[in-house]
């Protein structure tokens, strides 16, 4: 986008100046004169510091979100948050603790097992050496008396793998020589593992499940495989069940990112009872479904289906959140909502989350996560829970606000600058104005010495470095970019500046006639030199007053204040100009006459309130504008992507 805005300002400065330089050249101007105006006017007129500007507003914007626990892998990642509408999250330890509480239920399918041998299967399916890999095996491990684990040795182990989504331990007691394996997983993941003979075994855990579920318990299941008889046959030892409450922020927090206008859905590998239970308590809907509808990567080719967008873009949009699902129904799921047209953000922690976090616009490493997750990520949490992200979103949109201003007066600055030199080259002709008793010869057409120009220039870029500290309101729905309706603000803003300035200029030409304004009001005529300083007065102010207008977007200029830092840079710069506009010596640079303003100080009186007036009418000219084009909705200025109540296909409602 910034490219696209500098070709633009760049293409345009060159066909101008090309034309200007073409001019003077034919009107018997020095190539010398001609070449050093032209280029210094190209020069003045690109926007050489808006890149600096941006990037120097998001670095700084970058450093603020990391106060707030995420930190900014790449500095493009902030415009993306700032758009972002739809926010796929996961559960555990992201919308809830993941603080494992183990309950006193623990239903037994094995005859003698009871809560304190269905804890040490699940222990032996860990590494109980090592520190805890995950929440369920802090869980585990935290629960069982390690005393009863060092009668096992552990021969063979299986780590958790989201695709898989249990552990298995091969074992040996030192005792008795006897070995087995034991897994410990998702309910519904161990019952695939057991023999159909099993059926009213499945059956009832089925059901322990289901009514744990209800009531928002969440249950890992264990299993037993002896491997003496030679019949490896998983059996069933129990469930245990247990409590990850929601943070105490979380719902408060899904209500603010609802208020901004970002839709967050649930994406968790939990049983779907466990997830309809815990959106529930957060009020994040009741649209939650199973992962039997998702698509899926084509087996061999691990591309994804045709037309995702088209076939599944429904049922991702109405849904609050998907229960079950595997580490690619997250990739497809990103992937259906951007072919959709949405910005989407993902959060993800593991190995098998990475390529769904490299796919969404905005991927989120939740703290904790592994090297590949963050790798994979545009931001990385350094904080738990969803409310860093929201707070994120929020300073992410007042960066988008501060460099969509910025962009725009720098924009509207060019025009200014770049068309007020281009036409009074051509439509005024100090000659024809120059007063019979005057001594000097003025100039056959207007321009400014060169030193003049660089002053506007180099006083008016430092002044801009301050913009990236300014205040700025965070958009109420999500950000993007409407180059045509940023384009039309800068314009006006443009276009009201060059006027006023060529209008001016034509007072001040005009000063010594006796029927002009200025004998009208009672002021004597101008003489040249002290124009050209006149004029650098009138550019200079009318360039940093109309920042104060471009700052504020759509509201007038008294309606948001301005940082202390921004005030200061600004005032120094015009005290500055006003200053050097007095006491600028007699004197004929690049041999143009140009004099201070110290014995004519009612010219630079005159030349501060018509800025001032003229400032006044430029902002109410932008705010007609911007409604105008709210009114029209101009190129979709009022679309917010913020998503709205679509019906679930029949078939999805599991």
């Amino acid at each position: 986008m910034l490219m696209r805005i500098m070709f633009i300002l760049v293409g345009l400065s060159v066909s101008l100046c090309l034309i200007n330089f073409i001019y003077l050249m034919a009107e018997g101007e020095g190539l010398k004169e001609s070449l050093s105006h032209t280029i210094v006017l190209l020069v003045a007129s690109i926007p050489l510091a808006i890149e600096i500007v941006t990037n120097t507003t998001l670095a700084i914007g970058s450093k603020s979100l990391s106060h707030r626990g995420a930190i900014v892998a790449r500095l493009s990642a902030i415009e993306d948050l700032a758009g972002m509408s739809i926010l796929c999250s996961d559960k555990t330890g992201t919308l809830t603790l993941n603080k494992m509480v183990l309950q006193d239920d623990t239903p037994v399918y094995s005859p003698g097992e009871n809560q304190e041998s269905v804890l040490v299967y699940a222990a032996l399916a860990a590494k109980w050496k090592e520190p805890p890999r995950d929440a369920l095996d802090r869980l585990t491990l935290g629960s069982v008396n390690m005393t009863f684990l060092e009668n096992y040795e552990q021969t063979e182990f299986l780590p958790f793998d989201p695709t898989i989504k249990r552990t298995e331990g091969t074992l040996r007691n030192l005792k008795t020589g006897a070995e087995f394996k034991t897994t410990k997983g998702a309910p519904h993941i161990i019952l695939q593992l057991l023999n159909e003979s099993e059926k009213a075994v499945i059956e009832q855990v089925e059901a322990d499940v289901t009514k744990f579920g209800e009531m928002g318990i969440r249950s890992m299941g264990v299993a037993k495989m002896d491997l003496k008889d030679g019949k490896n046959e998983w059996k069933m030892m129990g469930l245990l069940t247990f409590l990850d409450p929601p943070r105490p922020d979380t719902k408060q927090t899904i209500i603010d990112a609802n208020k901004f206008g970002v839709n967050v859905k649930m994406i968790t590998g939990d049983h779907l009872l466990i997830a309809k239970q815990t959106a529930s308590v957060l009020s994040m809907g009741d649209k939650i479904f199973g992962s039997e509808n998702l698509p899926m990567l084509d087996p061999e080719t691990k591309q994804k289906p045709a037309n995702l967008g088209k076939t599944y873009g429904n049922l991702c949009l109405a849904a609050d959140g998907f229960a079950q699902v595997f580490p690619e129904h997250k990739f497809l799921i990103v992937e259906t909502l951007r072919e959709l047209g949405y910005s989407v953000g993902m959060t993800g922690d593991g190995v098998n989350d990475a390529p769904a976090l490299k796919r969404a616009d905005v991927g989120i490493a939740v703290a904790g996560s592994t090297d590949a997750a963050r790798a994979a990520a545009a931001i990385i949490l350094t904080e738990e829970g969803l409310s860093t992200i929201i707070h994120g979103i929020i300073i992410a949109r007042e960066i988008f606000s501060r460099i969509s201003n910025f962009i725009t007066y720098r924009i509207s600055a060019t025009l200014q600058l770049l068309l007020f030199f281009f036409i009074a080259i051509f439509a005024f002709h100090p000659s024809s104005y120059q007063p019979e008793d005057s001594e000097d010869e003025w100039p056959e057409y207007f321009h400014m010495p060169v030193l003049m120009l660089m002053l506007i220039t180099l006083l008016n870029d430092g002044t801009l470095i301050t913009i990236a500290y300014d205040y700025a309101e965070a958009s109420p729905t999500p950000t993007k970019w409407n180059i045509p309706a940023l384009f039309i603000t800068s314009t006006v803003l443009g276009m009201v500046s060059c006027f006023s300035s060529l209008l001016v200029l034509y007072i001040l030409l005009d000063s010594h006639d006796p029927n002009g304004l200025f004998a009208k009001i009672g002021m004597s005529g101008v003489d040249y030199g002290q124009i050209t300083a006149a004029i650098y007065l009138k550019v200079s102010v009318s360039d940093f007053l109309t920042l104060f207008s471009a700052r504020t977007g759509p509201k007038f200029f008294w309606q948001v204040r301005p940082a202390p830092v921004l005030l200061i840079g600004g005032t120094v710069a015009l005290t500055v100009s006003s200053l050097l506009s007095i006491v600028w010596p007699v004197s004929e640079p690049d041999g143009i006459m140009t004099e201070g303003l110290s014995s004519n100080m009612g010219v630079f009186v005159f030349v501060w309130l018509y800025c001032l007036v003229f400032w006044i009418v430029q902002d109410f000219a932008k705010v007609a504008s911007y409604k105008y084009m709210y009114h029209s909705n101009f190129n979709g200025i009022n679309d917010t992507g913020v998503i709205g109540d679509i019906v679930p296909p029949k078939d999805s409602l599991v």
